[in-house]
């Protein structure tokens, strides 16, 4: 397949991507994806790497150490395509969720390591706030995001909260918050004409007010970590729109944690703005499922491979 950069975007993984034996194929055959996983081995103290080969699968669903993973892998990943594709530099990069970071150091905004710091304590933080106030996290498909919004209203009661988490694509939704509201706004979703509503199997109502208590600490993370202005455009996930200065990046990530991912508003605006291909480094195409049913005419390819590497032109 051919790729012009002009009109191509990369697009990095969140959570839920993740599988046993990610990224060792890469290790095995390319020096600087090998390097990659060496350099976030050494930072974090422990053999991500290993885990990340051989498991076991419990421990890299654990979000301590699935976020590190996917945003690991994915780096390894364009290292590899860069060192086949040394002048091709993307019209845009935007990453969904935890994957936003991904992005910032693929834009040049943060450096491997402080991007991989913020991560881990990205991890740390979100698995606190499950800890101390678990909640919900549910798919629901077939209701539009204006309904949606309603019956998340009309669910909240006092401090249990329900939001609109992830805007996926036309179609597919995710709410989150109180366990008993999510509970509420499921039953609700689907009196109002939902196919499906569906629990997440996590207890972290990521993207919702839950994560109130762990603002002051990311916030400060954020801080006092060194940002650079992007030298590629990074589509953020709070207002799906670039981020073309520092405090602009570092507002988004604030933000994020408690905001909307607008992921269907960020696709629709890159295809306005001269985007017909889109390439998901990472594992898995989740990313790739999700812009074909927001933009059937697009061409989306998932590269998380040597195999999807080489197919690339």
């Amino acid at each position: 397949m051919r790729l012009e950069p002009a009109s191509t975007c990369m697009l990095f993984p969140g959570q839920g991507s993740q599988a046993v034996g990610m990224g060792r194929q890469l290790a095995l055959e390319s020096a600087p994806a090998l390097d990659v996983f060496m350099q976030a081995d050494a930072e974090l103290g422990f053999s991500l790497s290993q885990l990340m080969w051989e498991g076991p699968g419990s421990d890299l669903n654990d979000t301590l150490n699935t976020q590190p993973a996917l945003y690991v892998h994915s780096l390894a990943v364009l290292e590899m395509f860069r060192g086949a594709h040394a002048d091709f530099r993307p019209a845009f990069v935007a990453g969904h969720s935890l994957g936003e970071v991904t992005a910032l150091v693929a834009a040049g905004a943060l450096t491997f390591v402080d991007g991989l710091r913020l991560v881990r304590r990205r991890a740390e933080l979100m698995q606190h706030a499950g800890q101390t106030s678990p909640g919900k996290m549910a798919a629901i498909l077939g209701l539009e995001i204006p309904a949606l919004e309603k019956v998340c209203e009309e669910a909240s009661r006092g401090p249990e909260v329900v939001v609109v988490a992830n805007d996926n694509c036309p179609g597919q939704v995710v709410i989150s918050g109180a366990g008993e509201a999510v509970d509420r706004a499921m039953s609700a979703a689907k009196a109002a004409g939902a196919k499906r509503a569906l629990p997440l199997k996590v207890s972290i109502a990521a993207h919702s007010p839950l994560m109130n208590s762990i603002q002051p600490a990311w916030d400060s993370a954020i801080n006092s970590t060194t940002f650079a202005t992007a030298a590629t455009p990074v589509v953020g996930n709070v207002d799906a729109r670039p981020l073309s200065a520092v405090d602009e990046a570092r507002k988004d990530l604030r933000l994020q944690m408690q905001s909307r991912v607008r992921w269907t508003e960020s696709i629709q605006w890159l295809a306005g703005h001269g985007v017909s291909s889109f390439l998901e480094i990472g594992t898995g195409a989740v990313l790739t499922g999700l812009v074909r049913r927001i933009l059937p005419e697009a061409d989306a390819h998932a590269a998380g491979s040597t195999a999807d590497l080489e197919a690339l032109a």
